[in-house]
């Protein structure tokens, strides 16, 4: 029985896997506010063109640069686990596999992508970078990365998070990055918010807001926009993820994978593990891919398929997505990168063709599979790596009721050592479920129901 299953660094993908050129049904364009597809030109006051040639590319397969990898090498190839202690104490026939995200640096699987942003805004000139983080797991990568490259980084961090959460603020200092609650009153959009409700906990929304604010008005050009999930050139750095889960299963005799789970808030890390096991499903392979969000934000089991916003204050293009409404201000849950309104359009188109099961589940069923995943195999998870880890566990029992023997693949998106304090709550009994109200989600996506409305577009193979 392998527990652990490693690669060595020549065995790193030397390739990123572009899903958008396998898709059935192609992703639709993004809007801009006259309601017509944007250029790629429209893009460069926020992004470098190098990074949005990705982000627009119909190319399978990006060659990985060679400085990109030499950092990488510093913790990749992560090691596959088989739990196997987990699946002693839960008696089922599943064998379950994770791949350990956690052992990055700054402890999540966000440096994939925040090592690779910053290297091609170095690479386009720009000395400065802005952005957004929620349970601070992107913000303390992001600082990682402009550490290592020599970029200054500025982190808008939702208030709820940067108080409940100080040590991740303390990460991205010691990486010499600025961090700020959002909102703040250094931008227009801040200020917006803070006299309406001046104890705003904030929301990914308006961080994305504020930080695209920051670096539009640089009149130095010097500064350019990061964002750590939603965008296809974002998902498409994450597949590493998959591809290495790939030659580790192969390499311990495992060839068909029954089901592949991971958290989702705006898609990340569960696209970096399944998009390539989506393009094995697209070519013929049964497998179960799932989804995992909290139910008091529920994009992709409660919303629409819709254009809206990446930020509140509607400074991004129109996206096709899967969205509760740019203006919705999500309940303080502990699992901070599972709060943002909505979930990316590679995500979301793969939903409308029945390639993925998305599913919701409760705060309260996700501490208590993490205590027991804490105390089987021995690593704490963040709270937002819970929600894979409880569908995993209803998936595993399942299988023992069936009797039937099931591969199960997750990803370990990140540990929750900076995450105690909610561990703190729920131990103390101080934690309560939140299912968002009707009412609410009525009343955030009425708040959108004039924009543009995207084509339904399937393919009808699943």
């Amino acid at each position: 029985m392998h527990i652990k299953i490693h690669l060595s660094e020549d065995e790193i993908p030397r390739k990123w896997y572009n899903l958008g050129a396998d898709l059935p049904t192609p992703v639709q364009p993004p809007l801009g506010p006259d309601g017509n597809p944007i250029t790629p030109d429209k893009l460069s006051a926020v992004f470098p063109m190098n990074l949005i040639e990705q982000e627009v590319s119909s190319e399978r397969w990006i060659t990985i640069p060679e400085e990109i990898l030499e950092i990488l090498s510093r913790w990749r190839p992560t090691p596959l686990h088989r739990a196997v202690f987990l699946e002693r104490e839960l008696k089922t026939p599943a064998r379950i596999y994770y791949k350990n995200e956690g052992v990055s640096p700054p402890g999540s699987h966000k440096p994939n992508t925040a090592v690779a942003q910053a290297w091609y805004n170095k690479e386009f000139g720009i000395k400065r970078l802005t952005t957004e983080t929620g349970a601070g797991q992107w913000g303390s990568a992001l600082a990682f990365a402009c550490s290592l490259l020599g970029l200054e980084c500025k982190v808008y961090m939702v208030r709820i998070s940067y108080d409940q959460k100080p040590f991740r603020k303390l990460l991205m200092q010691t990486w010499g990055a600025e961090c700020l609650a959002s909102p703040s009153p250094e931008t227009e959009a801040g200020r917006r918010i803070l006299e309406k409700d001046p104890q705003s906990p904030g929301s990914l929304g308006i961080a994305i807001s504020e930080a695209i604010e920051d670096a539009v008005s640089d009149t130095s050009g010097k500064t350019r926009y990061s964002l750590g999930s939603v965008l296809n050139h974002v998902m498409l750095h994450q597949t590493i993820i998959g591809l290495e889960a790939k030659k580790q299963l192969d390499k311990i005799g495992e060839k068909t994978v029954d089901m592949v789970i991971g958290c989702a808030g705006g898609g990340s890390n569960f696209s970096g593990l399944s998009f390539p096991f989506i393009n094995d499903k697209i070519n013929g392979a049964s497998i179960d891919i799932i989804p995992v969000e909290p139910t008091s934000c529920p994009t992709m089991t409660r919303s629409g398929f819709v254009y809206d916003h990446g930020d509140t204050a509607r400074m991004t293009p129109l996206l096709p997505m899967h969205s509760l409404g740019h203006q919705f201000i999500p309940p303080p849950i502990h699992a901070g990168g599972l709060r943002y309104h909505g979930m990316a359009p590679l995500v979301s188109q793969a939903i409308i063709e029945g390639l993925l099961t998305p599913r919701s589940l409760n705060q309260m069923e996700c501490y208590e599979a993490a205590i027991l995943f804490a105390r089987t195999e021995g690593i704490i998870p963040a709270p937002e790596t819970s929600h894979a880890i409880a569908a995993v566990i209803q998936e595993a029992k399942k299988a023992k009721e069936e009797g039937r023997e099931k591969v199960i693949l997750f990803n370990f998106s990140g540990h929750g050592l900076m995450d105690l304090t909610g561990f703190d709550k729920y131990l103390k009994g101080e934690l309560r479920d939140y299912v968002l109200p009707e009412e609410d989600l009525e009343k955030s996506l009425d708040a959108i129901k004039d924009l543009p409305k995207p084509d339904i577009a399937r393919s009808g193979r699943w």
